[in-house]
């Protein structure tokens, strides 16, 4: 199984259109083959700002995919490349992490 962590980071005060956008291609991306899990997440409301927080910019998706070409599978496909054009204005910056279980 493969793990992603990816942190978006919007430009100020466009963190909601970019939700939106998510929101609207999160059906396929979960229809692809191999999804196991994909979702978008933001600081807990409740809990103290810290060092660790993403603030009001940043959202985290939270990805599993049974293996590393279901997820190249999914880097390629022609809804994410629809996507990334879409939301290319709105995107800041993007840390993409991949993992595995050890």
């Amino acid at each position: 199984m493969i793990h992603v962590v990816a942190v978006i980071t919007a430009k100020p005060g466009q963190r909601a259109k970019l939700l939106e956008a998510f929101a609207a291609n999160r059906e396929a991306v979960l229809a692809e083959e191999g999804c196991i899990e994909y979702g978008a997440t933001v600081d807990a409301q409740g809990v103290p700002t810290s060092k660790a927080s993403f603030g009001p910019d940043t959202f985290v998706v939270i990805e599993k995919w049974e293996t590393l070409a279901h997820l190249q599978a999914h880097g390629v496909a022609p809804h994410m490349k629809a996507h990334g054009e879409k939301t290319r204005e709105l995107v800041e910056a993007k840390l993409i992490h991949v993992l595995e279980p050890v």
